[in-house]
């Protein structure tokens, strides 16, 4: 069957690879880090493995996991969440690599800590105290402890030997979990952040933490060890929130962490076609790739008529939506890579059936697939 105009235009555009650092991946989509709570003890099974393995064999250039708790008492707040740190958990980490690898795919493990999103008393360690900069939870409330400089080198220890452990394990790269909220953008967010050290105060002093965690990562990994830099503005229950009402401030965050070693940045947004600022059309994907010069990815309700939000508190099912506009804004280089999150949930066939053409095939995504997704 010859292939129509639009499908050959869409395999075109997507079927380029792309290279950072002594990463290649060989399209433009990636698998999108999507939280479902399927690890018990925060060991990733053997079905785990196969989840991410069926959708690097559906043509995922590129696989981002979900969140895993780095290696401090304080990271996470599920039990269910993977872990990157203990022995088995490693092992099991190991095993996914391989089969994604073995499936034809690249992958990069999504380091994760929740800080003041904890509550008191959450598992995996029940006896660790909720921290932030200033111990401020998203709501405001002072809920938690404020980080001492030897919480803050901890955390950015452990962030680090996560990073080694990553290279040590076979992943192709890893991403830093910097945004909705969480402890890193807890640190960028002058509502969570009113510490009055040098963590804290103007845009470049609250990037410092950031900052740290990504040199000492890339202290810990070899020189061309990709390292990915996950931000939003939203925060998780203040989807009107922003690090950066211009331009110029967004420059003022992201600088320092080009200088650290970022090598691309990963902009999550909950719609890809919004404009971030006025008087440009560039979304903020778009944006961080004009201002830094490095590869970016954008997200948000690819392939869907629904963002995550109006999903999650509307219980809307999402229908499969045109990707032209998409395209357009990958063909002129606005960014580099696409990626996918509940449309490949959905159908791990998404991608071979949106290269082929066959629109008509895809699944609409359902409320009820949409499991726990942070």
């Amino acid at each position: 069957m010859i292939p129509s105009n639009a499908a050959l235009r869409t395999s075109q555009i997507f079927q380029r690879p792309m290279t950072v650092g002594s990463l290649t991946v060989e399209n433009r989509i990636v698998m999108a880090p999507m939280t479902r709570e399927f690890s018990p003890g925060g060991v990733p099974g053997t079905d785990v493995a196969q989840y991410y393995a069926r959708r690097a064999a559906g043509g995922v250039g590129l696989i981002i996991t979900e969140g895993t708790y780095i290696d401090h008492p304080s990271a996470g707040d599920s039990d269910r969440v993977p872990r990157f740190h203990g022995e088995k958990a490693l092992a099991a980490w190991e095993h996914v690599a391989a089969e994604v690898h073995r499936a034809g795919g690249k992958i990069l493990p999504q380091l994760w800590h929740v800080g003041m999103v904890r509550p008191a008393g959450a598992p995996p360690f029940p006896e660790a105290v909720p921290m932030g900069p200033s111990g401020i939870g998203l709501d405001g409330s002072r809920s938690g402890k404020a980080m001492t400089q030897d919480d803050v080198d901890a955390v950015v220890g452990a962030y680090a030997a996560a990073a080694g452990t990553a290279e040590r394990l076979g992943f192709d790269g890893i991403e830093l979990h910097a945004g909705h909220g969480y402890l890193i953008d807890q640190f960028l967010w002058a509502h969570t952040n009113h510490r009055s050290d040098r963590y804290g105060g103007d845009l470049a002093s609250r990037a410092r933490f950031a900052a740290e965690v990504v040199a000492a990562c890339r202290k810990a990994v070899a020189p061309d060890f990709p390292i990915v830099f996950r931000f939003s503005q939203w925060k998780a229950d203040n989807y009107g929130a922003r690090l950066a009402e211009t331009p110029e401030q967004l420059e003022a965050i992201l600088t320092p962490l080009v200088e650290a070693g970022v090598d691309a940045f990963h902009a999550s947004t909950r719609r890809y076609w919004l404009p971030e600022f006025d008087g440009s059309d560039l979304n903020m994907a778009g944006w961080a790739k004009k201002l830094t010069g490095k590869p970016t990815i954008t997200v948000g309700s690819v392939g869907l008529s629904e963002d995550v939000i109006a999903t999650q508190q509307g219980g809307k099912d999402a229908r499969v939506a045109s990707i032209e506009k998409l395209l357009d804004r990958l063909e002129r280089d606005e960014f580099d890579l696409v990626a996918v999150g509940r449309a490949l949930l959905a159908d791990p066939e998404w991608v071979q059936k949106i290269l082929a053409g066959h629109i008509d095939a895809l699944v609409p995504h359902t409320f009820e697939q949409l499991g726990v997704l942070r």
